[in-house]
């Protein structure tokens, strides 16, 4: 192609076949200078080239792909856990870089490996992506300072409200879940830093539950600053939860998503839910931590609905449904 030396080449390639990060590479070794890619590898079909994947392949294979990025890659675990939570794609866990296991070794021969040279089976830092070794340091006893220097240490820096109602969920998980880890901090935090100009915020929930039924939902919502109770009954715990909110604050939003998943291991664990809504052709994602999974859930719905709200007062026509 005549000219070609004066353009840019870019790759752009999707994971139909699993080969988006590997055609991207090739495409660089081939000489191409940008690489089109998203984080978590969202997009169509089976999704795009794996952002965090490319930039750790150049930075840890620079004898073979001898160039720079650009990328702090010490924040590529923060950017990763904010677009999982924006989208309500989770990461899986095997996922490569920034999947739960990417770092965990269980068998005995990785961990005999890893005890003797962390090279062995560890071509990268767990550091060199953002993530630090998780420390039973925090407990019933902590205090608001080292609650705030734990959770700047985490890359969070909360104003004084946001870090009193954090301050007083995390006690409320510590009477209730003995071992506290950083994830479980990053998911009480994410899901209580920014509803402070919410017009709904959930208050409390009682729920009958079990195969006799029928299996009901005692809500106490509080609505533009005045708290509202109602009692419903539906088809399981969460049907009964969901009525039970659309009784106390009545829309015509449809469920799309609702999703649970674990935040550490244990029976003991928090449940962080992701709940989507969708009102004419607006749809948000709102999410939920709790170690209950029913208050988490109710949590997720009603962060969801806020957002909804103020897409009603901005009218913006958005949609994330990559």
């Amino acid at each position: 192609m005549p000219n070609i030396d004066k353009a840019r080449l870019s790759t752009h390639c999707h994971n139909d076949l699993g080969l988006a990060v590997a055609n991207s590479l090739a495409g660089v070794k081939a000489g191409a200078r940008q690489v089109e890619c998203t984080i978590n590898g969202l997009g169509e079909r089976a999704g795009n080239a794996a952002m965090e994947e490319i930039v750790m392949a150049i930075r840890t294979r620079n004898d073979l792909l001898p160039f720079e990025t650009g990328i702090r890659t010490e924040d590529i675990m923060k950017a990763s856990r904010l677009v999982s939570a924006v989208t309500g794609f989770m990461v899986q866990n095997n996922k490569a870089i920034v999947g739960a296991n990417a770092f965990a070794h269980e068998s005995g021969i990785h961990q005999d490996g890893m005890l003797k040279h962390a090279g062995t089976y560890e071509i990268m830092t767990p550091e060199s992506v953002g993530l630090s070794e998780s420390k039973l340091v925090m407990g019933k006893l902590s205090g608001r300072h080292a609650f705030k220097e734990k959770l700047k240490e985490l890359g969070f820096d909360l104003a004084s409200n946001q870090l009193e109602d954090a301050f007083r969920r995390f006690k409320d998980l510590t009477d209730r879940k003995k071992d506290v880890f950083d994830e479980d901090l990053i998911a009480l935090v994410d899901d209580s830093a920014f509803g402070g100009n919410d017009r709904i915020k959930f208050v409390s929930l009682q729920v009958m539950a079990g195969s006799r039924g029928p299996q009901t939902a005692d809500l106490e919502l509080e609505v533009e600053g005045i708290v509202h109770s109602t009692h419903a009954t539906g088809n399981g715990p969460v049907d009964a939860t969901f009525k039970a909110i659309k009784q106390l604050f009545p829309h015509e939003a449809k469920l799309q998503l609702f999703q649970v998943h674990a935040v550490t291991a244990g029976t003991d664990a928090q449940a962080e839910v992701t709940v989507r809504l969708e009102e004419n052709g607006k749809t948000v994602n709102g999410q939920g931590a709790d170690a209950d999974t029913l208050v988490a859930s109710a949590r997720a719905y009603v962060k969801a609905l806020n957002k909804l709200l103020d897409k009603r007062q901005k009218g913006v026509p958005v949609a994330l449904t990559a």
